[in-house]
């Protein structure tokens, strides 16, 4: 086996990819950093054939000029964007990603900001804990069952989003670019048009992709056809909405709650590995992002990009990209970007 370089681990993490190994009956050379790479950060180490990394490093030419025996990175995420794939392509170096993992993770975290939301959880413990008061007049919420839950995007976690809906007694409606009229009629919900999901629902939940198509995709246009108090909920990537649309929306009543697990920007606030796995306190994060209005808006809860992060969940991506990087390693690569 080559020499395998893994950045941006801790030491339970270390447990899990040794023990995929072992598991193979493979005896390989593996060191271990908790460092990250990019162009301002080269690694030290320049005798890696494979490294495997997270979204917070990032790979261009100026790595892959330190790297001169690397001939596989293991990227431990779904996306890419943070390695450039044509300096990859012209050095014949492959990539590998974890193509899904956590779905129903996400969505699970999901319904977590919603029930925050509709039952104003942020407010009566503060209330309670920081001052005592167990009075809740200013806390009444709302029931879930008989709303109607707009799911925008019906992929893999948009699905379980679905089921736990239905679970929950609401009436669900979805868009998606490519509709699955067979998962439909399983999950028992129906497919409209973006602009009816927008216009009938309640509470719209988001969990498309980023890509070109879906940049701003809630918009300003976007919050003016929804219905007065609805609640947002995002689980996908920030930039899928508009902030300054979002901010606008939610001063003038428009949109009553906001569950964001991202946010727009945020690469430039902390990537997400990094969030979990230094010691960064709540003040800490609060002190990186406090500039951001929307932290500051009391119908608003936001958490830092933590919702694919379950014990399940991350193991299955370090079990994932341990088994790309054996199948790589004797000529069969998988899961190839």
């Amino acid at each position: 086996m080559k020499k395998i370089t893994f950045y941006n681990t801790r030491s339970w993490e270390e447990v899990y990819i040794a023990q995929a190994f072992q598991n193979a009956g493979v005896s390989a050379d593996i060191s271990y950093t908790e460092e990250k790479i990019s162009p301002e950060h080269l690694p030290r180490e320049t005798d890696a054939d494979i490294i495997s990394l997270f979204v917070n490093s990032q790979v261009d030419h100026s790595v892959l000029a330190a790297l001169p025996r690397l001939t596989h990175i293991a990227a431990r995420s779904t996306g890419y964007d943070h390695i450039d794939m044509s300096a990859c392509k012209e050095r014949g170096i492959t990539v590998s990603t974890v193509p899904s993992y956590g779905e129903n993770t996400v969505a699970e975290q999901a319904f977590a900001l919603l029930l925050a939301i509709s039952r104003k959880i942020c407010l009566a413990y503060s209330q309670v804990r920081e001052e005592g008061d167990f009075s809740f007049d200013n806390l009444q919420g709302f029931d879930l069952k008989g709303k109607t839950i707009g799911v925008v995007g019906t992929g893999r976690i948009g699905r379980h989003s679905i089921a736990i809906a239905r679970g929950f007694g609401m009436k669900v409606i979805a868009s998606d670019a490519f509709p699955d009229q067979r998962l439909a009629q399983e999950l028992g919900f129906e497919y409209r048009t973006f602009d009816d999901v927008l216009k009938e629902s309640d509470v719209i939940t988001l969990h498309v992709p980023y890509l070109k198509e879906t940049h701003h995709l809630i918009n300003e246009a976007a919050f003016g056809k929804m219905k007065d108090g609805v609640v947002l909920v995002n689980t996908s990537r920030g930039a899928v909405v508009d902030t300054q649309a979002l901010v606008k929306a939610l001063k003038s009543g428009k949109v009553g709650g906001a569950g964001l697990d991202v946010l727009e920007g945020e690469r430039n606030l902390r990537a997400e590995d990094e969030v979990v796995r230094t010691s960064t306190s709540i003040q800490d994060l609060k002190t990186l992002i406090r500039e951001h209005e929307l932290m500051n808006m009391p119908r608003v809860i936001v958490t830092p990009h933590m919702a694919f992060y379950s014990r399940e969940a991350y193991r299955d991506i370090l079990e994932t990209t341990a088994a790309n990087i054996l199948a790589f390693a004797t000529g069969t690569p998988q899961n190839v970007a």
